[in-house]
């Protein structure tokens, strides 16, 4: 946080220094001699993100919803986009809002500087494919707000993509019950109006029953070292008790990579 000098943010533990969440994602299996690769939400570090990550090529975007930590690095897209219009999915209200505050982007401008080129795409709840990904959008709400969580398929492994919310939808809670991989947001211990607690997301990891579970979208109240103590204790009472909880709970960090 800017002007903060508590303990996280003064950390030297590299995993404290964290950017606004994001997933870059990349098929394991090429179709068409071609790998497939998306990004979930390009907040304001996108452009530090890609350098680091070493991000060569983007097919398509999905967005969550339009707020700024998710969407203000929309220009530095501008790289991929030199062949064609990079493909943007998200729900009604997410696409309004884009073209509204990136009205730049759809009209007519002089030559130079350049723009990105994108193709605003609304999603409703249908699965569609990219690739050699399927993706299922995933109607969520954060706080009043309508977003939009992801879950993508490959060789019938899911990844399942849960940040900002509040409240998960029963219907959209059974698409997400049994999947390979669950990330989802968490932003602390004490209670907020708009973002699922720590408690909250633990209770959600023993409803949707993932292989993996991975807790992003944190804020400076806490280090990893402690939420990854927290969660370990928790994970222990479960297999004590009912059993059949993750073999991994645990938060995530800039830079983790996971192999489905």
């Amino acid at each position: 946080m800017i002007g903060c000098e508590c303990s996280v943010c003064t950390s030297e533990d590299p995993r404290d220094n964290r950017y606004r969440s994001s997933l870059y994602l990349e098929s394991t299996e090429a179709g068409a001699h071609q790998s497939t690769h998306i990004v979930i939400d390009v907040g304001p570090e996108f452009r530090l993100q890609a350098i680091r990550a070493h991000i060569t090529q983007i097919d398509a975007i999905l967005l969550t919803h339009a707020h700024a930590d998710h969407l203000h690095g929309l220009d530095d897209i501008r790289p991929f986009t030199k062949e064609r219009a990079l493909p943007i999915y998200a729900n009604r209200p997410t696409i309004e809002e884009l073209r509204h505050r990136f009205r730049y982007l759809f009209k007519t401008t002089q030559e130079g500087g350049g723009k990105p080129k994108v193709a605003p795409q609304v999603c409703t709840a249908e699965p569609f494919r990219l690739g050699a990904f399927t993706i299922v959008p995933l109607p969520l709400f954060h706080g009043e707000l309508p977003i939009l969580g992801w879950q993508v398929w490959e060789n019938r492994k899911s990844l399942t993509y849960v940040t900002d919310a509040s409240h998960i939808p029963p219907q959209t809670l059974e698409k997400c019950t049994g999947t390979d991989c669950l990330v989802i947001g968490a932003l602390r211990q004490r209670p907020h109006s708009t973002h699922f607690t720590f408690d909250q997301a633990l209770e959600l990891v023993a409803t949707i029953k993932p292989r993996r579970a991975y807790i992003t979208h944190l804020c400076h109240e806490h280090s990893h070292k402690e939420i990854t103590e927290f969660f370990s204790e928790k994970r222990k009472g479960y297999l004590a008790g009912a059993g059949g909880f993750p073999e991994t709970l645990t938060p995530a960090y800039d830079g983790l990579t996971l192999a489905m």
